[in-house]
């Protein structure tokens, strides 16, 4: 499991464009962590939708595919509950809901830390591959 981890964090260039932090990544639960910056925040001065849901599909990612075989997205969906600002730290936690040998059903609440206010609400499914993500 930590090869993976470790594959999708150096292979997955969202990561590193967002400065995303993974704290907590195990089958069934991941949590990561990102600071809102300048270059993520649209025209009226919030963080843009699409940095958070960029946020919340990595991961997303992280927990479909932390069980070795390549889980690709065939839904998504996002709901904003309140607005980011920028510097505000945001943590996603993910939890699986459903997993079989072919799909896998995920939700991810974004909160921001210090208040701990649901800043968005992702579910997403995913089909899951029968290659591996990475060859061990």
């Amino acid at each position: 499991m930590d090869s993976i981890i470790k594959f999708i964090e150096e292979n997955d260039r969202i990561k590193s464009l967002f400065n995303i932090e993974i704290i907590q990544a195990e089958m069934g639960n991941v949590k990561t962590k990102m600071v809102v910056q300048e270059n993520m925040l649209n025209a009226a001065n919030i963080c843009h939708g699409g940095a958070l849901f960029s946020f919340a599909d990595y991961t997303f990612a992280l927990i479909s595919n932390i069980y070795g075989n390549i889980a690709l997205a065939i839904s998504a969906n996002i709901n904003f509950t309140n607005p980011a600002y920028l510097g505000d730290t945001l943590v996603a936690t993910a939890e699986e809901l459903n997993r079989t040998k072919s799909t896998g059903l995920y939700e991810i609440k974004i909160e921001r830390e210090n208040d701990k206010k649901l800043i968005a609400f992702f579910t997403g499914e995913v089909f899951v591959k029968k290659e591996k993500i990475i060859n061990t």
